[in-house]
């Protein structure tokens, strides 16, 4: 007999992969929607990213500073 592949093309996967926890809820988190444990979970993260919760500050640079006193010197001229 020849064997064939299931219908889920990530059980195979799914039994190798030891359950770790949802970074938000805490909650195991399943293959198919890692590393959350639902849909629900993973929409949320996406919405932080989006509304910028999860923003990395922008630490100024001495470049950037110089440029900045130098614009707003040239604005107090005019």
């Amino acid at each position: 007999m020849i064997k064939t592949k299931s219908e889920n093309p990530f059980a195979e996967k799914a039994a190798e992969t030891p359950a770790k926890s949802c970074p938000l809820c805490g909650k195991p988190a399943t293959f198919a929607t890692r590393p959350f444990c639902s849909k629900r979970c993973a929409d949320v993260d996406l919405h932080r990213w989006l509304s910028g919760v999860y923003a990395i500050p922008d630490a100024p640079t001495a470049a950037g500073d110089a440029n900045e006193d130098t614009e707003g010197q040239d604005a107090a001229k005019s």
